[in-house]
């Protein structure tokens, strides 16, 4: 499977949910594109895509913990995920993992911190945890950057991506949240109503 925003690379193994013909990720792409363009104004069709492509991977609960630690426990928490990134002084074998890594970092805190806010505070209460919310930002923020920077051979064409998403963190995690506002509306039992009355 081709991964947006990887350049073309196969990462992972096969994913039951996060292929472009997902049944949500046409209504991830209308919601994404409308909340971007009307509330923001980033119309830039490489950041709504990648983003819808992320609520739609991460429907897979395999896909929003796929980063495991060396003895392969599943890696929930960011500040064991920036360790285990560290290809100089943390368990990371490569370059190349800490790319990968840092692309989930910026995944998983662009997701979480749009979609979920309230859930960030729960994991305040444990040791190595990121302490609030604006280290969630930061660490989200500067994870793009420095896949940005992965700027050679088969990442130069999406490192300009990154770039953006980096550089618009903030923006495009307040239009995730305009994202979930108006998927909690569709699931109250009045929007239902007039769904049916509609049809």
């Amino acid at each position: 499977m081709d991964v947006p925003g990887d350049g073309g690379r196969k990462e992972g193994g096969p994913s039951i949910m996060t292929t472009e013909a997902h049944p949500l990720q046409q209504l991830f792409v209308d919601l994404v594109g409308r909340h971007y363009a009307e509330e923001i104004g980033i119309r830039d069709p490489q950041i709504i895509s990648y983003v819808a492509h992320l609520l739609s991977e991460f429907c897979d609960p395999e896909q929003l913990y796929k980063i495991r630690s060396a003895a392969g426990k599943p890696l929930n928490d960011v500040g064991e995920m920036l360790v285990e990134s560290d290809p100089v002084y943390g368990p990371a074998p490569s370059f190349d993992r800490e790319r990968q890594v840092r692309k989930h970092i910026g995944d998983y805190t662009l997701f979480f911190a749009g979609m979920f806010p309230e859930s960030i505070n729960h994991y305040r209460l444990r040791r190595q945890r990121l302490e609030s919310f604006v280290e969630w930002m930061k660490a989200g923020k500067e994870s793009y950057y420095i896949v940005s920077k992965f700027e050679y051979f088969e990442y130069a064409k999406v490192a300009p991506l990154f770039a953006q998403l980096s550089n618009k963190f903030e923006e495009c995690v307040f239009g995730l949240s305009r994202v979930k506002d108006e998927l909690q509306e569709m699931q109250h039992p009045i929007f239902r109503k007039d769904s049916e009355l509609l049809m």
